[in-house]
């Protein structure tokens, strides 16, 4: 007498239950070799189940697999014991073994196992021992004798033989493990633009060619000048036309660093390592690179790690630290030239409030200039630091009134710690490099336009022959830089996919005092005169522009296309030169002018532009200029 009542069943539940058995744990194995298989005999007669298999076709040999040679998976063991214990028909295990192969060779092909497979494992062995048993207790058909269960001590020992199996292959041929590679290259994103520039520059007639335009980077970057002596010092080019061809070349790269961080490095050609300005100009000797076909620098010129949450258009919190791009909305180049990148750490932060209203806030600090350790080098007793900071802050909105009309607006303040030049202590340099205590206070970089200001207090004496010969002098600005800038911006998209945008932007030095530069410019002079034989102070301290722009707003296909035109004006000390449009005027402030533009894109990733600039100094000698550019320019 059977312990447990015994059932025909129809095979249909089994075949579909062991299908998908066969088809999970096939997934794992992906069709390799097994060792070892199902539940030995002896423990189904350790619980008296043997008796119920005297019922089955003991005498039929397990079948061929479809003669497709050993067998390729637990799954196949386990259907073969099953057909030698008579629990399924031959036909139906024939079947389920090619669909066992079919399934591994498919998974072999699509799949590939990722980190954690051991847990999955050890699921799956418990899903596919699961699987049988309800199978087994299915309804009893007229072609087969069956059980109603699988003791627990069996499923067990089926469990243990599949997870043991499946990692004596892991140690094998490492099937199981992560691949590091795959993982790695779905975290970084590559990306990079490359643009060669025609550049025309023209002065027409007229410009003062007497002096009156000292290269002031190229007197505080090197050696000091004499100014007692009797040759002029380095000066701008203002009256001879030039010709440039130039490249830029960018490649960066983005890596998901997980939890919300992420990192970013991107290099990039450029001359010098100015800030404003990536541009490499073809055939040019400069120092130990260009000319003759010699190779060209490259330069750092991000680095970043940035924690980023929220991510979505209306609500993000973003802090960034390293070297980044500009943080700041910035819809012209009067302030910020497109290339500055900034040091230091900042943050942005934007939630929408309405449809319609979403503030956004931005701001950081940034060092402009750090001390050398050893300032003075010449000195055994050294001088104090003469840092230099940038704290900026914004505040602004984005604004949707209508449904195809965007706004954005925004206020900032830049207030600059240190960037003025101070008079030195008294003394007297005996040569060129007997340094003040005041030199750090130069800039370290400047384009062109700024008031300067000279930095040595040198005492006459007999060495200098009482201040008529070796006054070696170095400049600075000649006023602190606290700067308000109001900017905005309107897109209408009513004729789509042609969009018009109009823009502008208000800066001014709060910290520029007239009266006091008065006193110590030297240069941003009006004429002479019989009262002030150096002229009187012209320079200023206000900055606008503004601009329209009507086309695609994005290159997406062949002959989207882009017009524009803006004017600017730029009064000498309304904003530091050396961080302002890099191409107007050839950079730098106290400059006036029209610009007008136009792009055309060849593909989606290839674009073809031109640019005229028209510049007119505001303050000081005359001085003009005309500067076309045309740009072919590719990204990826």
């Amino acid at each position: 007498m059977l312990p447990r009542p015994v059932h025909f069943f129809r095979p249909l539940p089994l075949v579909l239950a062991t299908s998908w058995c066969a088809f999970a744990t096939s997934s794992v194995l992906a069709g390799r070799p097994a060792d070892g298989a199902s539940p030995t005999p002896e423990a189904v007669e350790e619980i008296g189940a043997s008796e119920l298999f005297a019922k089955a076709d003991s005498s039929s040999p397990p079948p061929d697999a479809g003669d497709s040679g050993p067998t390729q998976s637990v799954v196949i063991n386990l259907i073969n014991r099953l057909v030698d214990r008579g629990l399924l028909p031959k036909e139906d295990a024939v079947e389920l073994i090619r669909q066992a192969e079919r399934d591994a060779e498919r998974t072999r092909s699509q799949a590939e196992i990722t980190a954690g497979n051991m847990t999955q494992v050890a699921a799956m062995a418990q899903a596919a021992v699961q699987a049988a048993s309800e199978a087994i207790a299915a309804p009893a058909g007229d072609d087969a004798v069956r059980v109603t269960y699988i003791p627990e001590v069996v499923k067990a020992q089926m469990r243990e033989q599949i997870k043991a199996e499946m990692l004596a292959e892991q140690r094998t041929s490492d099937w199981a493990a992560p691949n590091p590679v795959a993982e790695w290259v779905s975290r970084i994103r590559i990306f990079g633009d490359i643009r060669g520039r025609y550049e025309n520059i023209s002065f027409p007639t007229g410009n003062d060619n007497t002096g009156s335009f000292p290269n002031f980077n190229a007197i505080n970057t090197g050696a000091p000048f004499d100014t007692s002596g009797t040759v002029f010092s380095p000066q701008l080019n203002v009256d001879q036309g030039r010709q440039r061809f130039r490249l830029r070349a960018r490649l960066g790269v983005d890596v998901d660093l997980r939890e919300n961080f992420s990192a970013g490095i991107r290099i990039a050609t450029g001359e010098s390592n100015t800030p404003t300005s990536t541009n490499q100009s073809l055939g040019v000797a400069n120092g130990a690179q260009g000319g003759n076909f010699s190779k060209y620098a490259i330069w750092l010129d991000r680095g970043f790690l940035k924690y980023e949450v929220g991510g979505q258009p209306g609500k993000n919190l973003a802090v960034v630290a390293g070297r980044f791009d500009n943080p700041f909305f910035s819809p012209s180049e009067i302030v910020w030239d497109d290339d500055v990148g900034f040091d230091g750490a900042a943050l942005q932060a934007k939630y929408q409030l309405a449809k319609w209203f979403t503030p956004f806030i931005n701001g950081g600090a940034f060092p402009v200039f750090n001390t050398d350790l050893n300032f003075s080098s010449n000195q055994p007793a050294k001088f104090e630091s003469s840092d230099k900071w940038l704290y900026g802050g914004q505040f602004g909105a984005d604004l949707k009134p209508l449904p195809k009309v965007n706004f954005r607006v925004a206020g900032a303040y830049y207030h600059f710690d240190g960037v003025e030049g101070r008079l030195s202590d008294p003394y007297t340099p005996l040569n060129a490099q007997d340094q003040g205590n005041t030199d750090n206070t130069r800039p370290s970089f400047a384009q062109k336009g700024n008031t300067y200001r000279a930095l040595r207090n040198i005492v006459p004496n007999a060495s200098n022959n009482f201040g008529t010969t070796n006054q070696f002098q170095y400049f600075g600005l000649a006023t602190p830089f606290h700067e308000l800038v109001l900017n905005g911006k309107v897109d209408y998209n009513g004729f789509e996919p042609v969009q018009i945008s109009a823009f502008g932007e208000f800066a001014k030095n709060l910290a520029f005092k007239q009266d006091g530069i008065n006193a110590i410019a030297v240069n941003n002079r009006g004429p002479n005169t019989v009262d002030i034989p150096t002229g009187a102070f012209a320079g200023g301290d206000i900055a606008w522009t503004a601009g329209v722009k009507v086309g695609s707003a994005a290159f997406q296909k062949r002959w989207d296309w882009l017009l524009g035109l803006n004017y600017r004006y730029v009064e000498s000390d309304a904003v530091v030169d050396g961080f302002t449009d890099s191409d107007f005027g050839l950079g730098g402030t106290n400059m006036k002018g029209y610009t007008v533009f136009g792009s055309v894109a060849l593909s989606p990733a290839v674009s073809l532009s031109a640019r005229w600039m028209t510049a007119n100094e505001i303050a000081g000698p005359p001085l003009k200029s005309d500067i076309l550019l045309i740009d072919l320019s590719g990204k990826f």
